[in-house]
């Protein structure tokens, strides 16, 4: 039996009231018809008070200058093909509202606000105007998160390069001092700090495309065993001891269509994350299992090492930006990446107890091609 209107616009509030975020929604004629919970949280204006009242009353936004936005942008009259308004800072002008947005100096509740414009057609009149709103503590967050990364990623590149300039300039100086042995010493530590610059890049840019939503995966079929077996392979060929890793794949694994690049950055970050804080032999155990909801066949891969493990009140810490074991070292970016690829590949990953004791990183991602 379908629903009446009431009943609909009651169903449509329900869903509202449960986003994170700040909604309201504003008719043709500028009267609000939507204002979730979040909204009355964040602006202190009960959402009884504010339906049905023209939104420029409700919400009389002023911008960093005290000008009326509402005045400033004329959202029913203005450009007809306009869209939406990218998300900025705004004022609530009366000074009333106590939500936890943060105040401004003058005493406005400050909030990050977004408009979207629907229309029946690309230059038709506007039916509605979606409004999202969000707390100003957010914004402060994400800038202190950015200056985080900045800081960091500065910090860690100061030391190669650092060591790049003074290798460089002393062989300039004093290139017939040296032997050759000591010349290729000195080159090969070049080398060395100049791929760690590269690394550093490469986990920054990353970091960019996870948060951005632009990371691109580019399937094609990938034997996974394969590729853990050549990860140990380099980090024997490095100098770590072979009997230190072990690999364990089922013989009935699916055929995986997944990105190879970012297996081999995932599998590579693992291990030498088991390797430099745990302890013991590291294991890296692949078994055929089922994926989430529809997704049908899938693989599991397990990356175990036997040190202390992570106790369970980090487990919830470890893929955040910055996180960092008891052995410092690195832009604590690394799980962070990891979880980002996995994600992007459909899969998810999460870090528990070994069965023999220490850490098991352990992901799931699907094995066929996905239906676009």
């Amino acid at each position: 039996m379908p629903l009446t209107a009431r009943e609909l616009a009651e169903a449509q509030s329900l869903l509202a009231d449960e986003l994170p975020d700040g909604l309201v929604v504003a008719d043709d004629a500028g009267r609000v018809v939507v204002f979730n919970r979040a909204a009355a949280r964040l602006t202190g204006i009960a959402a009884e008070e504010a339906i049905g009242k023209y939104v420029y009353d409700v919400l009389p936004f002023r911008d960093e200058d005290s000008r009326d936005w509402w005045m400033c942008v004329d959202p029913y009259n203005g450009l007809a093909t306009r869209s939406r308004h990218p998300e900025r800072r705004l004022f609530l002008a009366d000074g009333q509202a106590a939500g936890p947005g943060g105040a401004s100096p003058r005493g406005d509740t400050e909030l990050l606000v977004s408009v979207g414009y629907v229309r029946d057609t690309r230059s038709g009149p506007v039916r509605r105007l979606v409004i999202t709103l969000r707390g100003a503590q957010q914004r402060a967050r994400l800038e202190r998160s950015r200056a985080e990364l900045v800081s960091t990623v500065a910090h860690e590149l100061r030391a190669p390069l650092t060591s790049v300039k003074g290798f460089t300039a002393t062989l300039l100086a004093k290139w017939s001092r040296f032997s050759d042995d000591q010349k290729r010493v000195m080159l090969e530590t070049v080398n060395a700090d100049a791929d760690r610059v590269t690394r550093l890049i490469t986990e920054l840019l990353d970091v960019s495309r996870i948060e951005s939503g632009r990371m691109e995966v580019r399937r094609q079929l990938v034997d996974v065993p394969e590729r853990a077996r050549k990860i140990i392979a380099g980090r024997v060929a490095s100098g770590e001891p072979e009997d230190r890793f072990r690999l364990d794949a089922a013989h009935d694994l699916p055929e995986t269509w997944l990105d190879a690049d970012k297996i081999d950055q995932i599998l590579g970050n693992l291990v030498e994350n088991a390797v430099r804080h745990g302890a013991g032999i590291v294991s890296v155990v692949v078994r055929r299992t089922r994926g989430s909801g529809d997704q049908g066949e899938a693989i599991t891969v397990s990356v175990r090492d036997q040190g202390e493990g992570i106790p369970p009140e980090m487990s919830v810490r470890v893929f955040r930006q910055f996180w960092r074991g008891k052995r410092r070292g690195g832009t604590g970016l690394g799980l962070y990446i990891v979880k980002g690829l996995v994600e992007a590949m459909d899969g998810d990953i999460t870090v528990t107890h070994a069965p023999g004791g220490g850490a098991e990183f352990r992901f799931t991602v699907p094995a066929g091609i996905p239906i676009a």
